[in-house]
């Protein structure tokens, strides 16, 4: 029995008639996962219903925008670069990527804020970088862009920046720890000090959390009411930690009133689906009906990273809301109206153009690092760098399966090595590369091996990751036969709760050395558990 399975039956069993009401369906199995682009998960189940997550793989911290029939979503991007990829729906459940808002690396991008205000589209962007940490501004005035170059704010003690207007026009940042600063009318710089306004619910002593840590507050004018949705008990650490609470005010400027069913969604048990479950917001569906997107990590699979979950909203008449939470593994009831896109991306990719942004991304790159990479006749090529991954920014995508293959044709320049990795940072790392001589094995972020490469110059490579054990195989006909390699791994722990830095373990390519690597015809296959 898979583990999707086992999580759906406990699940019915802790809900019993709960899903008989509106919000759960039950015209499909429990466990019924539905395959998109190139086999991957989607969450549309096709019958009137979706299965969470809606964005798989590495989407924390959402930021939701409604603009008219038009939602617009963007995610923390972290290391990567170009980043903020902007997805596009109309009805919450499938998602389009757009294009990527920031190519200028300003450090590791933290939750930002998605804003549209007098016509125009604002990101309010937290970095944590060196010398100092800050929050930057770009706008446009089309989604697609182009946005402007980062302008800093000079916040250099706050995280998570939520946008909001206040009753009297006024332009406000809410910041992380209960506090705000005031914009100037441009939105473009504060004015005066950041003050605190706000101190958020206490959760029990007794509960297991990471830290108090108040974090990506969102503000939402609904009705006669502001309503604000805080983060607090850590955003990893134990799966029962993160947690979602709220306040509201009839002011911008307070008084705050603590909801009284704190906390809206808190993961209490470690055999529910979803763990460590935080950050929301929450928007209005085509049918009028309200909806909370947060993350939250997938039980044992830390290494995907905080994924996107969607969960019903329903109002009480005293004009406060509460959130399904619960498992969330069973399907549920997809809003009504609005028109599904077609939705995700495939990863396997002819090379046929440069989805530098959408698609593949750099880790930590240099100012001029889009120069290391070109596509030209079905061909990618990627210019060395450094002596390992550790220093070489290797190009990675997000894969949100917990079982899964790829592979590719990779010919060497003169004097490379080049491979493919299982990428979290560049302490740690797991992959296969080679020379024109010997194979090279990467294994907790360090070379463990050079064995004897009967392949040359030219091989194709595939990695299976098949719920963290991992295999590699090697190809010397362009995949007729497959040797697999003697050498296998484990990659649970190559995670956050172990490294820091909230990432994700990521598929990639790697070149090192002189002159550019060859890449062809990578294909990506997610493998049923």
């Amino acid at each position: 029995m898979t583990m999707d399975r086992r999580d759906a039956l406990k699940t019915a069993a802790l809900l019993g008639v709960g899903l008989s009401t509106p919000t759960f369906a039950t015209s499909a199995p429990l466990f019924a996962t539905k395959r998109g682009l190139d086999n991957q998960r989607i969450a549309d189940l096709g019958n009137g219903t979706f299965r969470n997550p809606v964005l798989s793989g590495d989407r924390p911290d959402p930021a939701i925008l409604k603009d008219g029939a038009d939602y617009y979503l963007t995610f923390s991007s972290f290391e990567s670069y170009p980043g903020l990829l902007i997805w596009h729906s109309r009805d919450l459940v499938n998602w389009q990527p757009r294009k990527p808002a920031l190519h200028q690396n300003i450090g590791s991008v933290w939750a930002v804020s998605l804003e549209k205000h007098n016509g125009r589209y604002f990101l309010y962007i937290p970095v944590k970088a060196l010398p100092q940490n800050d929050i930057f501004v770009i706008t446009a005035d089309h989604i697609d862009g182009p946005w402007t170059d980062p302008i800093p704010l000079g916040i250099h003690t706050h995280i998570d920046p939520c946008h909001t207007v206040g009753e009297d026009g006024t332009r406000w940042l809410f910041l992380s720890g209960g506090d705000r600063v005031r914009l100037s009318d441009d939105g473009l710089r504060t004015i005066g000090a950041v003050e605190h306004v706000y101190d958020p619910w206490r959760y029990p002593a007794e509960w297991d959390v990471e830290g108090f840590s108040p974090e990506g507050p969102k503000i939402h004018r609904i009705g006669q009411w502001f309503y604000m949705i805080t983060a607090v008990g850590g955003t990893a650490g134990p799966p029962t930690g993160h947690m979602v609470i709220a306040a509201r005010s009839r002011s911008i400027h307070g008084p705050w009133q603590q909801h009284p069913g704190n906390p809206l969604v808190r993961t209490t048990d470690i055999g529910e689906a979803w763990w460590s479950r935080g950050h929301a917001s929450l928007v209005e569906a085509p049918d009028g009906s309200w909806w909370s997107f947060y993350h939250g990590f997938e039980n044992g699979f830390w290494t995907l990273g905080r994924q996107c979950l969607l969960d019903p909203v329903k109002w009480t008449r005293d004009g406060w809301f509460h959130m399904t939470g619960g498992d969330l593994s069973a399907p549920i009831r997809k809003p009504a109206g609005g028109t599904a896109l077609p939705h995700g991306m495939a990863l396997t990719d002819t090379f046929a153009t440069l989805q530098l942004g959408t698609k593949w991304s750099f880790f930590r790159p240099a100012a001029d690092e889009a120069a290391r990479v070109r596509v030209a006749g079905n061909t990618l090529y990627l210019k060395g760098k450094g002596l390992a991954p550790s220093s070489g920014s290797p190009l990675l995508l997000i894969a949100g399966d917990t079982s899964y293959q790829f592979e590719c044709d990779i010919e060497l320049s003169p004097g490379a090595t080049a491979g493919l990795v299982l990428f979290y940072d560049d302490k740690l790392y797991a992959g296969l590369g080679f020379d024109a001589a010997r194979f090279v094995t990467h294994q907790y972020g360090i070379e463990r091996g050079r064995p004897a490469n009967p392949h040359g110059a030219k091989l194709r490579m595939r990695v299976v990751n098949r719920r963290h054990i991992v295999s590699y195989y090697t190809s010397g006909d362009h995949g007729q036969t497959w040797v697999k390699f003697d050498r296998g791994m484990e990659v649970s722990g190559y995670h956050h709760n172990v490294r820091g830095g909230f990432l994700m373990l990521r598929p990639g390519l790697y070149a090192v050395g002189p002159g550019e690597t060859k890449f062809r015809n990578f294909t990506f296959t997610a493998l049923d558990d």
